[in-house]
């Protein structure tokens, strides 16, 4: 274990988060809020702490996968724990447990909440919450990698690490250069929506909050009622754009190069579109079929319909309605929990399985089915009209029982609250694919406030685990890690 390299890099990670930390004491200056000290201080002492730590940089900055795994998880767990000690000091949220959970939740892009009362924050507060979701989106180790040259190592173990989705691949020749245009589109998707926001008279706050929470598909909202306050138009707006920030980013990469039909071919893209347009259309027609909201107007159902669909199935979290049962009928609320659990895209902001991992997963089932009929048959999976490598399958394979495992055991544990199924079932599904409100007491008008302090524990870490794509975190806890740590030529073998 490259121990040094990746004290290195965790200074970094201090050091961005120091100085993005005088953003909500700039917000604090303007409402005239003595909350913002509280960032002040807290930035001062991280970029002090990360400073002294990158002051010497080790000489040999090689990163294997266990470094890639141990500074990703690492790297989330620190950003989680500094950048909630503002929240205590400033008394907004002054339980630890509580005000870790938030920023937990905030930087993974989960929006789950444990505040009954969002406008009782500050101003300051409310910026730090949502901008917490911006940096934590695209991944603030990408963010780094796209700044700060790092040479020496392969560091695309670091993209894999912390990038969602069953495989990682460089859009450009160097890391950094990937890195960087990931960011430029990143930040260009959340200017036009802030733009059209301003355009839709949303006061500039609002606005701002809105969009790097639609930008992470983190879903906090500065309102107890989430969106359902703003206009129809507003509410297209964000809708639309939780739809756009779900897409795999090699989609917009293509599209700026100009190879349109590469774009539009690529079938995760499709499937998700698709995904989106059919779950809209069962919820709309349940909705007629049960009568609720039966004076509503069709524009109007449509846009809930549509907005939620957008808001679960890209884990941001945001709501306009309150879609629990019996609000919504039961087919309703099934579709919604499947939408959790599948997810958006690879290579977007978006959590859950993601779309391309369940279309492998189907298309192994059907070429086992046809095996089972046809055994001499050669059948080839294929994804984008491509033969997918026997590897991709194998991980994705192995990924979804370490999901399924992850999520029982949770769901277990949290269940010692003694919870109603719903709750506990929907709450788990909630933080692990990081989407916000789930349903029952861990509904869209409902807060994780009622919880213990172990299932928030719990709950956190399911959080980062979902959206570290687990791997980094449950490496964190196998003794062979440990032994590598303590012991470099003993323990785990990994290579590049």
């Amino acid at each position: 274990m490259n121990f040094r390299a990746v004290l290195y890099i965790l200074g970094w990670i201090l050091n961005i988060e120091g100085a993005f930390m005088l953003l909500p004491f700039i917000v604090a200056l303007i409402y005239g809020e003595s909350s913002g000290f509280s960032f002040l201080i807290v930035g001062i002492i991280s970029m002090i702490i990360g400073l002294i730590i990158v002051l010497r940089k080790p000489k040999n900055m090689t990163f294997f996968a266990r470094e890639g795994f141990a500074v990703t998880a690492l790297s989330w767990i620190v950003l989680s724990i500094f950048g909630c000690i503002p929240f205590i000091i400033n008394g907004d949220i002054p339980v630890f447990t509580d005000a870790l959970f938030e920023t937990a939740s905030g930087f993974t892009t989960t929006g789950a909440s444990i505040l009954n009362n969002v406008e009782a924050l500050s101003h300051a507060s409310l910026f730090w919450r949502s901008f917490t979701h911006w940096l934590g989106g695209m991944g603030v180790l990408v963010f780094l990698l796209a700044l700060v040259p790092m040479t020496g190592g392969s560091h695309m173990n670091i993209m894999k690490a912390e990038s969602p989705g069953p495989s990682v691949d460089k859009l450009l020749p160097k890391v950094r250069q990937t890195a960087f245009v990931l960011y430029a589109i990143y930040f260009g998707l959340t200017a036009l929506e802030l733009i059209f926001l301003i355009a839709g008279k949303m006061p500039v706050f609002d606005a701002i909050t809105t969009a790097v929470g639609t930008a992470g598909t983190g879903g906090f909202g500065i309102k107890s009622d989430s969106m359902a306050s703003y206009s129809p138009y507003i509410q297209w707006v964000v809708g639309v754009f939780m739809m756009l920030f779900g897409i795999n980013f090699t989609f917009y990469f293509l599209l700026i190069i100009k190879k349109f039909r590469q774009a539009f071919a690529l079938e995760e893209v499709r499937k998700y579109i698709l995904l989106i347009i059919a779950a809209t259309a069962i919820i709309i027609i349940s909705i007629m079929r049960s009568g609720a909201f039966i004076e509503m107007p069709f524009t109007d159902k449509l846009r809930h319909a549509f907005f939620q669909v957008s808001s679960i199935i890209t884990t941001t979290g945001f709501s306009t309605v309150d879609y629990d049962y019996p609000n919504w009928p039961l087919i309703a609320n099934i579709v919604i929990v499947a939408l959790m659990f599948i997810g958006a895209c690879a290579g977007s902001t978006g959590g859950g399985i993601k779309v391309s991992r369940v279309s492998i997963l189907f298309k192994t089932v059907k070429k086992e089915l046809t095996l089972f009929f046809h055994p001499k048959r050669v059948v080839l999976i294929k994804f984008d009209r491509k033969p997918v490598a026997h590897e991709t399958i194998r991980t994705t394979n192995v990924f979804i029982m370490a999901y399924i495992f992850v999520f029982v055991a949770s769901v277990f544990l949290v269940s010692i609250d003694n919870f109603d199924f719903t709750t506990s079932f929907t709450s788990v599904a909630a933080t692990l694919n990081n989407i916000g409100p789930g349903l029952s007491n861990a509904g869209p008008t409902e807060s994780f406030a009622a919880f213990s302090h172990f299932s928030k524990y719990v709950m956190i870490f399911d959080m980062i685990a979902g959206r570290l794509e687990l791997y980094p975190m449950l490496i964190l806890l196998t003794p062979e890690f440990w032994k590598s740590v303590f012991s470099p030529n003993r323990g785990i073998r990994v290579y590049k």
